[in-house]
């Protein structure tokens, strides 16, 4: 099963072209080769939350991914929007994704707690909120990325069986 993923990255310096987007690679070489997943959508935008929301949205709608991740505005700066951005176009949360990225995270840095990701659904699509360094991406994707064939699954209809 080849599972539809969609990548959007929140940098004002990436969006600007200022910056290589080495995240959203550690994203797709992760997806491609831990879960067989291919990437159908790749964008970057400013962190505003209405861009953010907008991609969101747009990327549900017209691409119909089973997973978008997002990397990037997770964090306490006054421009880290992504999690709200994500709270506002999504029907319901999914919670444990972003708890398991954090508690397994405080394992290997006490910074761990600053960060504000968050995963949830809408519609179809599981929304789950990674950080903006390429490690920080690695090591939370890292701790899901076994689980999430099993939610795509239960979220697409193929499995009900949970």
């Amino acid at each position: 099963m080849s599972w539809k993923v969609a990548i959007l990255t929140a940098s004002d310096r990436g969006s600007r072209g200022e910056r290589e987007d080495t995240s959203a690679q550690v994203i797709r070489e992760l997806v491609e080769e831990e879960m067989q997943g291919e990437i159908i959508e790749y964008r970057i935008v400013p962190d505003e939350m209405d861009e953010i929301m907008a991609s969101l949205i747009e990327i549900t709608e017209y691409y119909q991914p089973d997973l978008i991740l997002t990397t990037g505005g997770t964090g306490l700066g006054p421009r880290d929007v992504t999690p709200e951005a994500t709270l506002k176009v999504i029907d319901r949360e999914a919670p444990g994704f972003a708890e398991a990225m954090r508690m397994a995270s405080l394992q290997k840095s006490p910074r761990a707690m600053l960060s504000r990701a968050v995963s949830g659904v809408r519609g179809r699509t599981l929304i789950i909120n990674l950080p903006g360094s390429p490690k920080g991406v690695h090591e939370n994707l890292a701790v899901i990325i076994d689980h999430l064939p099993h939610a795509l699954e239960i979220l697409s209809g193929r499995e009900s069986d949970h």
